[in-house]
């Protein structure tokens, strides 16, 4: 089956992917769930283990156990609000219930992204930590939670990317033309992508004794691999216009400022003394 995607295209519907992980009862578990938590463990362990072997860590692992349930409740809330405030503003206020309903999907990256920085700068105020050494140990695990959520993308037939003539293509609608698997690209690039570099960088140089400095090499790697990416995916329906009008996705304007805060970081821990481990 693997070959095919590169032989010919492929109709997602042949793929029998179920968007139901787990039936238990009249609870069902769904991929996109089961990625966010996957993350969050994955999250939780991976920062424990960086804590216990590395040096002057920023944080003890009572405050790790803490700050997870704060981040937690960062990437939902931020997630949601700002897919409604970015990418649906007019149905959202026409029924502002209809925000809660977080089963029915609509997460913004740029929202979660937000939300969790803002978590990690009032958990760290309240305790007497470095935001900005919490922030890059945080930005070493995030590209896992970004390839599982692209994957369970994926899986539920989210985010079609724009026509291709290309052998890999997905027919993700019956009868319709072969799309990039956009979501496919993006679980690459910038989950596992990110991921290998930025542990790279955390266990093989010194880059997380310059405070922000891991932090600002994910936000701007993140927001440039976005900004390319997009040209691949087909733009949100309610924002077609948007994108025509303006010439870019309204994923591509967000990472605008994101590439502008990492290079921003970057230059900034740069230009502080570096830690003594």
């Amino acid at each position: 089956m693997i070959l095919d995607f590169f032989q010919h295209p492929v109709e997602w519907a042949s793929l029998n992917i179920s968007p139901i992980a787990l039936s238990v009862g009249p609870l069902d578990l769904r991929w996109y769930s089961l990625a966010y938590i996957a993350g969050i463990v994955f999250a939780w362990w991976a920062l424990a283990r960086m804590i216990r072997r590395r040096s002057a860590p920023p944080m003890t692992s009572q405050n790790l156990d803490e700050l997870i349930s704060w981040a937690t409740l960062g990437v939902i809330a931020g997630g949601r609000l700002g897919y409604v405030l970015f990418y649906n503003p007019r149905q959202y206020l026409a029924d502002p219930l209809e925000i809660l309903k977080l089963w029915d999907g609509g997460m913004s990256f740029h929202g979660g992204a937000l939300g969790v920085m803002l978590a990690i700068f009032l958990y760290c105020r309240k305790h007497g930590l470095d935001a900005w050494r919490v922030l890059d140990y945080a930005a070493v695990v995030q590209p896992m939670g970004q390839l599982l959520g692209r994957l369970a993308n994926f899986i539920n037939g989210e985010l079609p990317g724009k026509p291709t003539d290309g052998s890999w293509g997905i027919i993700f609608e019956p009868g319709g033309l072969p799309a990039h698997p956009s979501t496919l690209y993006a679980a690459a690039s910038e989950g596992l992508f990110l991921l290998l570099l930025m542990s790279a960088l955390f266990w093989f140089t010194r880059a997380r004794l310059r405070p922000g400095l891991l932090a600002g090499i994910w936000v701007g790697s993140y927001g440039l691999l976005r900004l390319w990416l997009e040209t691949f995916r087909a733009p949100d329906p309610q924002l077609t216009d948007f994108a025509e009008r303006t010439g870019l996705h309204m994923g591509q304007w967000l990472c605008l400022p994101m590439i502008a805060a990492g290079l921003w970081l970057i230059w900034r821990a740069r230009r502080r003394a570096a830690l003594v481990a």
